[in-house]
Parts: structure tokens; sequence; C-alpha cells
């Protein structure tokens, strides 16, 4: 097997689709470094698993020497990636997107060289377009085409509303592709519809067409829906060894293998018991995306708590001395950083995920005492002790 084969075979290891394939070996073939995009909207201030799958396939092309252009949509953040969605997302605000976009580069760094990374954000040109520019880009495809998207396909026959800036998006990440000239784009199955369009859109604008390699999606915690933040199933890249330890053990059997072949790229030991089959999976995780200290800290502190039951090695906090007490439940979780949202409080509590000294709390108005030494579960393997 040449060069070029060997190059070929470890870039399409693991990806769920190439389109198309052929043009990829050419590309190649041509022995010019590749421009390779990657675009990820900072819709939440961290990054997770999921977005690891897709970015582990992005270094294979960076070990390569290819140039990587990591692609941050602070314009595009602003009208929501209608992919997947039921109903028209909130437009975050500008202010949401800059305290979002602070630590992207810094997560991404944990799994790309930085000092081989291209970081462009998609303001530079969307945010410059005339009206003109606008009728220009839009009149590069029809209604037609738009709407065979699935989501939209399915919100029309459902009869629920598209927002006329919902059918820009794709037409937005499309034309990215024309001014980034990008060889290669990466994303995930989900994101198929607009890596088309990016093509599309070169060809129509006279450069040769993108290549798209598309990633397997990484379902959450829940073992069902796709990993995230919003959801209350993501395991984030700047959590904590123990938090991210403990979420990973709490994820459904039947996933577990997945996550062995799309983070590691590794199959389960049978011969290993189930249970350290997982220990065995969030360690090499920890390992890998935080450090090896971090994974010895992660299941020392899952043994002790969750095999051992030795609540003295609990995550201790100690709440502000203005900490109002009695404390509503939603707020006092908020301190202990155990969510991000009143609406995935809400969801722990009717699950019966949340107990207090052993007891379980049900009412999602309620009014709690704290003492020190109190004993917080949240999950199946998230404790905390109040200092």
């Amino acid at each position: 097997m040449d060069t070029i084969e060997k190059n070929l075979e470890l870039l399409v290891n693991g990806a769920q689709q190439v389109l198309p394939a052929q043009e990829l070996l050419k590309k190649l073939k041509n022995g010019k470094k590749l421009k390779i995009k990657l675009g990820m909207d900072p819709t939440s201030p961290d990054l997770h698993l999921g977005h690891a799958v897709v970015l582990q396939k992005m270094r294979d092309f960076q070990e390569l020497g290819h140039d990587i252009i990591f692609l941050i949509g602070d314009f595009t953040a602003m009208i929501g990636d209608p992919t997947g969605k039921s109903k028209t997302r909130p437009p975050l605000t500008n202010e949401e997107i800059q305290k979002n976009t602070q630590t992207y580069f810094e997560q991404v760094s944990k799994i790309l060289d930085p000092k081989k990374v291209t970081v462009r954000y998609n303001s530079e040109w969307l945010s410059k377009l005339t009206a003109k520019d606008m009728v220009q880009i839009c009149a590069q495809t029809t209604l037609a085409q738009l709407i065979e998207r699935e989501d939209f396909a399915t919100r029309l026959q459902n009869q629920q509303p598209i927002g006329m800036h919902e059918l820009l998006y794709p037409l937005f990440q499309g034309y990215d592709s024309v001014e980034l000239h990008a060889d290669v784009e990466l994303g995930g199955t989900d994101q198929t519809f607009n890596l088309i369009m990016g093509r599309h859109l070169q060809e129509k604008y006279g450069q040769e067409a993108q290549v798209i390699i598309t990633m397997p999606i990484l379902e959450g915690l829940d073992g069902v829906q796709k990993m995230s933040k919003s959801l209350g199933n993501a395991v984030g890249l700047t959590e904590t060894p123990e938090n991210a330890y403990g979420k990973l053990m709490s994820i459904p059997d039947t996933i577990v293998s997945k996550y062995y072949k799309l983070l590691l790229n590794k199959t389960a030991d049978n011969n290993l018991s189930p249970i350290n089959i997982k220990k065995h999976m969030a360690y090499e995780i920890l390992k890998k995306f935080w450090s090896e200290t971090d994974a010895n800290i992660g299941q020392e502190y899952f043994e002790n708590i969750f095999q051992k039951k030795e609540y003295s090695a609990a995550q201790e906090v100690i709440l502000p001395a203005d900490t109002a007490n009695p404390i509503w439940i939603v707020d006092l979780l908020r301190l202990l950083d155990a969510i991000k949202t009143s609406s995935e409080a809400k969801r722990l509590i009717e699950e019966k995920a949340v107990r207090i000294n052993d007891d379980i709390i049900s009412d999602f108005k309620a009014q709690i005492e704290c003492k020190p030494g109190m004993i917080i579960k949240v999950g199946k393997h998230r404790i905390y002790k109040i200092g």
C-alpha cells in the first residue's frame, strides 16, 4: 500500500460517509496541502465529548500536514442552527455569543495542536454582506431545494412555522466554504444537508467543490438523544475529572461499545465484567481528553464514593456567605454547578434523581435548609457535601 492510500485509509477510518469518496483520493494525489474546515457555533460556553468525535478526525488531517481551519460561527449563532429542531430557536445575543466564544479555542487545544490551527470567525464576511450580496447568494438555490431538508419538511408537514432566517442558515454555512475555499468540510451526520450546500455554492461561484466527511453522532448520557448541553446529557470538556468520570459511568450499557469506538477507536475487552469495562472506558477517555492525573482522580473519587460509600470523600462545596437559607432547590443545584438551567433541574427532580441525605426531592419548589455535612446526590454518579 503506497503512502497516499495509507493516508486515505486513516482519513476515512471511522467516518460515516465521504462524499464523494473518489474526489478525496483525487485531492490527496494532487499533493497540495488541503484546507480542512470545521465550523462550530458558540451556542454554549463549553464543548463536549460529542464535539470530540469530529475534532479527532480533524486531528488526523492536521497530523498529515494539511491546513486546519476552525471556524467559529459567531454570526450564524445569532440565527441558531435549525438542524433537528421542531421549532424556531431563540437567537443568541451578541453578549452571549462573545461569552461562549472565549473558551472555545482553549478547549479545542485539548485535541488539536493549537500552533497549527487557523481560527476564523464567519462574522468577518457575513456581517459585511449587502442586500445585493444576499440576493445573489439566495439566487444560487431554490426554495424547493431548501425544504427538502428533513427537519424543514417535517415541520411543514406538521404545520409548524419556519422562520425565514432559518432558511438562510444552510446558505450562510455553505457560503463560509466559498469564502474559505475549503477543500474538505467535516461535520456530524446531522450536518449533511448544510455541508452539501457548501459544495453546491462553491460550484456556483466557480470553485472546486469540497469533499464532505461526516462523523457518527454520539448519543448523550441518556443513550437516546444526541449529546447536547441544552438537553443536559453532555460530558463537557471543561468538567472536573470527578464529574466527567461519574457521568461516563452513568451511560447505559447499550452505548458503551459506541463510546469505545468513537472516542477511543478501540473495542471493549469482553473478558472484563460490565462494571470494569465501563470503568476502563471512563479512565481511558479522561486520560485521553483530560490527563492521566485527572483519570486517576476521577477513578479514585468514583471508587471511594460509589463503591466504598465513603461520603467523606465527596466534593465539598462551600456556599457563598450571602446564600439564602433556606434556599430554593434549583438555586442550590445551580450553586453546586450540578445544573445549567431550571428546566434541567425540573427534569432531574421529576425523574426522582435528586436526593438530600438519601431523601428524594420531588417538589420543584422545595426550599432547602442547608447544614454543614449535608449530602446531595444528583443523578446516579454526582455527590456533593455542603462544607
